[in-house]
């Protein structure tokens, strides 16, 4: 999802998990209409998200970010850590288990008892997208993921993203560097002024006049 600062890409973004209602029109989402559904519903449909500004909590470890991003768990009801125990038991030794893959996954095993503060800011981009990931979501959307990030751990980032596309989950990003979504995205739909210019692949996208014209003439790399 690309287009010229305030075309409505992270507004866009807002309207599919809820942090905005729409004025018209319908959000739809695996065939079920979600744009009056609470974030939290959405997050259960299968949708999670990323930010620019990485949202995770500074003063926690690494693995307990991951830990309290996972969906609702029954030890946190007073009753079952009375008096369903063993349950709760076999459901936090699972929990542990999918924090220990997805640190895996990321690459962060070394940093797992390390506080989120200490983090570069890729580190901290891998991070959230391992909250997202303790979701299990099927649409994973990412606001500019590769920003601000130092060229060796970007492309890390993004071999993980094309894992992720190969289990089968799909991912929306929104990114300003050309190069990263003409080389790494199949489809692109171009936004200006809050409209859709223009859909298609890499190779239609970058000689689209009217895509040229809406980034000043400039050329798309």
């Amino acid at each position: 999802l690309i287009g010229p600062n305030g075309a409505g890409k992270t507004t866009m973004f807002n309207l599919l998990t809820g942090g905005l209602e729409p004025d018209s029109g319908t959000v739809r989402f695996q065939g079920e209409n979600i744009e009056e559904c609470r974030p939290e519903s959405i997050v259960a449909e299968g949708i999670g998200r990323t930010f620019q500004t990485p949202r995770i909590f500074m003063g926690m470890p690494v693995r307990e970010n991951l830990a309290f991003a996972a969906r609702a768990q029954s030890g946190e009801s007073a009753f079952n850590a009375v008096f369903r125990g063993g349950h709760v038991s076999q459901e936090e030794e699972q929990l542990q288990k999918e924090v220990d893959e997805t640190l895996s996954f990321l690459d962060l095993e070394d940093l797992a008892e390390n506080y989120a503060r200490g983090l570069s800011g890729g580190q901290r981009k891998l991070l959230e997208l391992g909250r997202v990931l303790m979701l299990d979501p099927d649409l994973i959307l990412l606001d500019e993921p590769v920003a601000g990030v130092n060229p060796v751990l970007a492309e890390d980032l993004l071999d993980r993203l094309h894992a992720l596309n190969k289990e089968g989950r799909t991912l929306l990003l929104i990114e300003h560097d050309m190069e990263i979504i003409m080389n790494n995205c199949d489809q692109i739909v171009v936004l200006h002024n809050g409209q859709v210019l223009a859909t298609g692949p890499p190779e239609e996208i970058r000689d689209n006049e009217a895509v040229l014209e809406a980034y000043l003439g400039g050329e798309i790399a």
